[in-house]
């Protein structure tokens, strides 16, 4: 009987191994000091949505350009802690907050119109058109992200627009696996962060 026993638990399938969680880290872990002497504007910013719906889960996807750059694929053990398009618009909201008031696009009326004298603030528009693991070969890869950016002002007739541009920034992988590439995506966000931030205080 022992051995009947024995003999069942060796036939019992392991434990599935449960993929690895990331997501960009802790951010600043002191609050940065504004060289501003003035806060900027209010914004509002808007979801950021995911044309094609392709970047709607929580896959981490690699793309080998060297052998079929229109296929996306997911690494097996590996997941983001929440959709990629939440996780970029937590980290610009963190950003932009330091030098101004940042609200969700869709709040009350009157709460936008307090924060910004009156004046309802613009609101900024982003689309995540890609944001993978890219192999440009077996050993060379980057975290590669790409943004539209569009910047509306809202009007008693709807929105206006003011500015739209599109940006693509890379960064390159310290290994060709899952952890490299989440590394690459993290500091290749936080650029096109900074571009953004730039971006909005040039536009008039």
């Amino acid at each position: 009987l022992a051995a009947l026993l024995l003999g069942g638990c060796s036939a019992l399938p392991d434990k599935p191994i449960r993929a690895a969680l990331f997501d960009f880290g802790p951010g600043p872990l002191t609050s940065p000091v504004s060289n501003r002497q003035t806060p900027l504007p209010a914004l509002a910013l808007a979801d950021i949505s995911t044309p094609g719906g392709v970047l709607d889960n929580q896959s981490v996807l690699y793309r080998l350009g060297y052998a079929n750059a229109q296929n996306l694929q997911p690494y097996s053990q590996a997941r983001w802690s929440m959709p990629p398009a939440q996780l970029v618009r937590q980290r610009l909201r963190e950003a932009l907050s330091r030098n101004r008031a940042v609200l969700n696009a869709g709040e009350g009326p009157a709460l936008n119109r307090s924060v910004n004298q009156g004046v309802l603030p613009r609101v900024l528009q982003l689309e995540l058109e890609e944001f993978s693991h890219f192999f440009a070969a077996p050993a060379s890869s980057v975290g590669l992200v790409r943004l539209r950016a569009t910047l509306v002002e809202t009007t008693p007739s709807g929105e206006k627009l003011l500015a739209q541009r599109n940006f693509t920034v890379q960064r390159p992988a310290t290994s060709a696996d899952a952890s490299g590439g989440v590394q690459a995506l993290t500091a290749a966000t936080d650029a096109a962060i900074e571009e953004i931030s730039t971006w909005l205080q040039q536009v008039p």
